[in-house]
């Protein structure tokens, strides 16, 4: 997938291993941080981002790809590593290994977390589907006190596709720990609109306020062709909602 003149993003569909070449300067951070985006999108779980034939011509730009992690982290089944054989550095950025085995075997050690997909098309019944998928979530991974917290997230989040950007979209859902990892992802750049803390019984159009409600966290991540809208929801904050 070439990205910018002189840096190319190269993904094999059936590896982790996503390979940056070539020279990567300011000028291609941007083209750089939508193809990994888009990659971590397109494949559930940790991808290692191979720098074994990139030259870094700007230390800034390496950057981007502690930003690509950071912006991935509440993403559900996501993360990326980093293979550069200049050595591993210290710091909170994404995990540096200096070979492939090395970064193989963080991904050995940290198999792919569960996780469950729809896709879905901008329909009337594209909330029912979507709450079902959520439902068998809690169900499978033993946090059923979730179950009605999480399928209200799910159905403001597609129905929000459904009014808005009118496109077909992915729902996406993942346990991390105790919490439960919801992103549902469509192809409308228009990002949506929070418009502040409203009463849970106001009339219409208090979607965003009723994830804002219920998640510990929520965002909105553009992508080259969309978007990912995501959110978090944890148990305690569930008995919370319910006080």
């Amino acid at each position: 997938m070439p990205t910018d003149v002189r840096c190319l993003v190269e993904t094999d569909e059936s590896s982790a291993v996503v390979r940056l070449t070539g020279v990567l300067g300011l000028a291609g951070v941007d083209a750089v941080r939508d193809a990994l985006l888009a990659r971590l999108w397109a494949r559930p779980g940790p991808v290692i981002a191979d720098l074994s034939r990139l030259r870094v011509a700007e230390p800034a730009a390496r950057a981007v790809l502690d930003e690509v992690r950071r912006v991935v982290a509440d993403w559900p089944a996501a993360d990326l590593l980093v293979l550069d054989p200049a050595g591993a550095r210290e710091g909170a950025g994404a995990p540096v290994r200096a070979t492939l085995d090395e970064a193989q075997a963080d991904l050995v050690g940290a198999p792919l977390a569960a996780v469950l997909n729809a896709e879905l098309t901008p329909a009337v019944d594209a909330a029912r589907e979507a709450r079902a998928l959520v439902a068998d979530g809690c169900g499978r991974w033993g946090v059923p006190e979730l179950a009605e917290p999480v399928s209200i997230a799910v159905t403001e989040m597609v129905n929000n596709v459904v009014a808005h950007a009118r496109t077909p979209m992915t729902v996406r859902v993942a346990p991390r720990d105790s919490a439960l990892h919801l992103a549902v992802r469509d192809y409308s750049a228009r990002p949506p609109a929070y418009a502040g803390l409203a009463p849970l019984t106001s009339a219409g159009g208090r979607g965003l306020l009723l994830i804002d409600t219920l998640a510990r966290r929520w965002g909105s991540t553009p992508l080259p062709d969309g978007k990912v809208v995501w959110c978090v929801l944890h148990p305690e904050d569930e008995a919370a909602y319910r006080s």
